[in-house]
């Protein structure tokens, strides 16, 4: 595995700390966090449901806000960003995949894609063109012209990986993105984010799936909150 302990960080956590408060108790979502994760890196972070992988990778798209601790994003501070600020880095440096695919069934790939690039100004053609350079790197160069129904679960959220790196992202956060996959697709995805972080993506994959870590440079795991290192490249 590669070491990036001499590259510039592009996020940085410090710190931390998010909780959800009810009658009957206190939840800790994430507790004294700390991650750096740079240029190139596949970062694998594993745990049980509800053990708080969904939330880190929130508070680091800026979906959700920390109680406290620092989390810097390329060069945004997200807990001193708007929701205006925290909407424009996710349209241009942070791409989020969820488990469920999240495509518009009306749309093509191709206009799947194209999204969040005519959303930031960008005209058609351009983002058209841009769309079917993404679905080409994702494996999916034959499948533009196709809507959602027409393809397998893995293609889908091939489709959900090209729109999330649109415009040059810098940043793919992934939440449980084979959860509904099969074993082949399962791996397949997994290759092809290594191959996206080895063009110089940085991938965070939150899974319960053990293949994850395989295709990793650094793993954590996650358990009520608290993140533990198991392998730091």
């Amino acid at each position: 595995m590669l070491s990036f302990a001499s590259k510039t960080p592009l996020i940085r956590v410090s710190g931390v700390t998010k909780t959800y408060t009810s009658d009957a108790e206190v939840v800790w979502a994430a507790r004294e966090v700390d991650l750096i994760a740079h240029a190139g890196e596949f970062v694998c972070i594993y745990g049980a449901s509800g053990s708080g992988k969904s939330t880190l990778l929130n508070l680091l798209a800026g979906l959700e806000l920390a109680d406290s601790g620092e989390i810097q994003v390329g060069d945004r501070d997200v807990g001193e960003s708007d929701e205006a600020g925290r909407a424009e880095l996710r349209l241009r440096t942070v791409g989020v995949v969820f488990q469920e695919y999240n495509l518009l069934e009306e749309f093509t790939a191709a206009e799947n894609v194209a999204l969040p690039l005519e959303a930031s100004g960008i005209d058609r053609t351009s983002a058209h063109n841009e769309a079917v350079r993404q679905l080409a790197r994702v494996g999916l160069s034959g499948l533009v012209a196709r809507l959602p129904s027409q393809m397998s679960g893995g293609q889908r959220q091939r489709v959900g990986i090209a729109r999330a790196l649109t415009g040059h992202r810098a940043i793919l956060l992934a939440d449980e993105p084979t959860g509904s996959l099969d074993s082949t697709s399962t791996s397949e995805l997994f290759a092809l984010v290594r191959t996206l972080c080895d063009e110089g993506t940085l991938a965070i994959v939150c899974s319960h799936d053990s293949r994850c870590q395989d295709f990793a440079d650094t793993v954590y795991e996650i358990a009520d909150g608290q993140l533990i290192a198991k392998r730091i490249s």
